[in-house]
This record gives C-alpha cells, sequence and structure tokens, in this order.
C-alpha cells in the first residue's frame, strides 16, 4: 500500500465531513486507505464517520488521550510505506497527494515533507515552514511580532510558493515514510498538544533526514476550529517549549534561567488573542446553478442571495462591501475551490463550502476565529 492517510478527530463533526470528502477524491487512483482517530468527541463525528464513510478505519478512544498518543496509534496499524498526519480541518485538492508522493519519490533523503498552508479566507500560513526554535528563537516568537527580527521563528528565505529544505513542519500535514516515523519513534507523547510538529521534525532532522517544504501544493487549514487559543493554549503550548528546550538543548543554569524566566513572563503577561467577531455581510453570493438552493439560503440568513459564476467571482475588482459566497461542491472539485479562495484573499468575498448534499455551510474568515458552520 502506498500511503495510509491519519486524522485526528476531536468535536469538529462538519469539518472532519469535509476534510474527509477532499481526501477521498485526493487518494482516488492510489493505493491508500485513511484512518481516522476520535478522541472521544462528544458531538455526533463518530456516527457521521460510521454513515457516511463505513470503508473508513475508525479508532475510538474513551479519553482524550491528546495528539501525539493517538497518532502514534494510528501509525502503529497503518500499512501505508507513507503515512500522511492530517488536521480534520484542512481540505486538500485532487492531486494534493498524487503530487505529494511524487515530490517525496524524488528526494531521496527526505524526512518530512510539508505543503503550502492558507487560511479559510486564502492568506499563507507562516507556520507552513519554520526554523528551529533554539532558546533565542522560542524567547522572541513567545514575546511576539515585534521581536521576530532579532531571531525568525518563520522560515522567510523561502517564498510561499517556492520549496526547499526546512527545519520544522507544521502537524497539521507531514508527510514521511512510515519506516522513518517509527525510527523516530513518532510523536513524542510526553506533549500532549501543541509541539509535538516541532519535536518529530527536529528529531528526524538529527537522524540525518532533510526535511522539505513543498510551496506549489496549497491545502486550506482552518486552523482555530480544532484548537481554540485561550489561557489552556497558551499553558500547553509554553509549557511545550519548556519540554522541548530541556530535551534537545544543553543546560546551563544562565540559558535555563533566561529562559524559563521568559516562559513564565509570556504565560503570566500576554494577552489572549481577540476573539474575531466576523463580517456584516452585504450580500450573499451562491456559485452554484441551483436556484432553489438560492433561496434556501435567502430565507436562512435573510440577506439578498443571488447565484453567480466563477469568472464573475475572478472578476472581484468592482466589489467594495463584504460578500458571502457559498461554494456548491455537488458542481466543483476541490482543486477549484482552493484556488478561487487563494486567488481572492485581498478581495471582498468570503467563503463557504456547502456539503451534505447543501444542508451545511462551513468555513472560516481568519486563522484565529473558531470558524462557522451554518445550517441550512
Amino acid at each position: 500500500m502506498q500511503l495510509s492517510v491519519i486524522i485526528l478527530n476531536y468535536n469538529v463533526c462538519h469539518f472532519l465531513y469535509l476534510c474527509l470528502q477532499s481526501v477521498q477524491k485526493s487518494l482516488e487512483g492510489l493505493q491508500a486507505e485513511i484512518i481516522v482517530v476520535d478522541n472521544n468527541s462528544t458531538d455526533n463525528s463518530v456516527s457521521m464517520l460510521k454513515s457516511c464513510f463505513p470503508e473508513i478505519i475508525i479508532l475510538e478512544n474513551k479519553e482524550n488521550i491528546g495528539f501525539a498518543k493517538a497518532n502514534n496509534q494510528a501509525v502503529a496499524i497503518a500499512k501505508g510505506k507513507y503515512v500522511c498526519i492530517l488536521n480534520p480541518d484542512t481540505v486538500v485538492t485532487e492531486s494534493t497527494f498524487v503530487n505529494a508522493l511524487q515530490k517525496a519519490h524524488t528526494l531521496p533523503k527526505l524526512g518530512v515533507l510539508g505543503v503550502q498552508l492558507i487560511d479559510g479566507k486564502g492568506r499563507f500560513l507562516p507556520e507552513s515552514k519554520r526554523n528551529l526554535p533554539s532558546p533565542k528563537v522560542s524567547i522572541c516568537k513567545m514575546l511576539g511580532s515585534k521581536f521576530y527580527k532579532y531571531a525568525p521563528y518563520y522560515s522567510n528565505d523561502i517564498a510561499p510558493d517556492d520549496e526547499g529544505s526546512v527545519s520544522i513542519l507544521v502537524g497539521a500535514f507531514m508527510l514521511l515514510k512510515t519506516k522513518i516515523y517509527k525510527e523516530a519513534r513518532g510523536f513524542d507523547e510526553r506533549y500532549f498538544m501543541y509541539g509535538e510538529d516541532i519535536d518529530l521534525s527536529y528529531t528526524i532532522e538529527k537522524l540525518g533526514y532533510q526535511n522539505y517544504y513543498y510551496g506549489s501544493e496549497k491545502v486550506i487549514h482552518f486552523k482555530g476550529e480544532s484548537t481554540f487559543k485561550d489561557s489552556v493554549y497558551r499553558k500547553r503550548f509554553y509549557g511545550a517549549m519548556n519540554l522541548f528546550y530541556k530535551k534537545h538543548f544543553k543546560a546551563s543554569l544562565i540559558t535555563n534561567s533566561i529562559f524559563f524566566t521568559g516562559i513564565k513572563l509570556v504565560s503570566i503577561f500576554k494577552k489572549a488573542p481577540k476573539k474575531t467577531l466576523g463580517f456584516g455581510f452585504a450580500n450573499n453570493e451562491v456559485l452554484s446553478s441551483d436556484i432553489a438552493l438560492v433561496n434556501q439560503i435567502q430565507k436562512k440568513t435573510r440577506i439578498n442571495t443571488a447565484l453567480t459564476t466563477v469568472d464573475k467571482v475572478y472578476g472581484n475588482s468592482v466589489l467594495k462591501k463584504p460578500t458571502l459566497c457559498f461554494l456548491d461542491m455537488k458542481q466543483m472539485s476541490f482543486s477549484q475551490a482552493i484556488l478561487l479562495i487563494h486567488s481572492n484573499c485581498n478581495s471582498f468575498y468570503y467563503f463557504r463550502f456547502l456539503i451534505e448534499n447543501n444542508k451545511i455551510a462551513l468555513g472560516s474568515d481568519t486563522s484565529a476565529g473558531r470558524g462557522q458552520v451554518i445550517s441550512l
């Protein structure tokens, strides 16, 4: 078998549905399997999986055992030569896995392969490619963007659409050989959430492999949907950086004091990100040919709604007010949708995917928000 796609889910049923639809399309023609690990979700994720995706392997945990342990659990039964660790709030194109595997085959010393991640508005997510978080880099990262220039956290020497070697890739999409994952002993299970991808990337690099960023392949990562950045997030993130530093860097009294004092101060004083209230949309447009769908959306949202075409959305320069565009995924490909969203990242268009026979619309307008699910 060529590939095992592993998805850890926790309470994001509708986003998982969209993700799996795109993954199944992307795996057509490949010898592959999909393994979903559910960490004791309290929504109807498991029942949805069993009814809508009966061919998928499901591992049901009776408690939330964390990101690292759950993914290791899945890799232990994976049959693919390669595994891809994939977040449930992602959307891939029909060619993502074919292209990623083809690129992987050209890189004899490949460790982890990552792709260009964009948010639900189409904006590039800089964590797609990162530098090694040394103590200096980590402290500057935790102190905020004003300090990034002194020790860049992100690998800015590679343009988003280019490719090249990087140290750290993001756990939302990590493709690598199963034997290398096991050689590195997988994710360190001392990390409950956050930092596992940094640790695994660096561990694999230290084994002599080369991690690689493949920027020509774009994948949507709604981001804030599966992990909400509140005080619990900050505590876990700084705890993860503390563990990473202790594990990988030589200890000394001076550097330890500076680093751990920095972690403590930042965890106390750094403010949580402001909640995004969203936009007051002036109009709705539906990229479809289904007039009944237009009426359905207008009745639900109580906003003026009309049919639109791909050509009109691309020619958005005259659009002056925020407009919500619903994408009928029964009438367009995931490749078209992602290209359309990315090309409009600086426009007044915002997007929602229509799924489950157009009964649900979902998307996210910012990587800091929780996303939105609309029942139609």
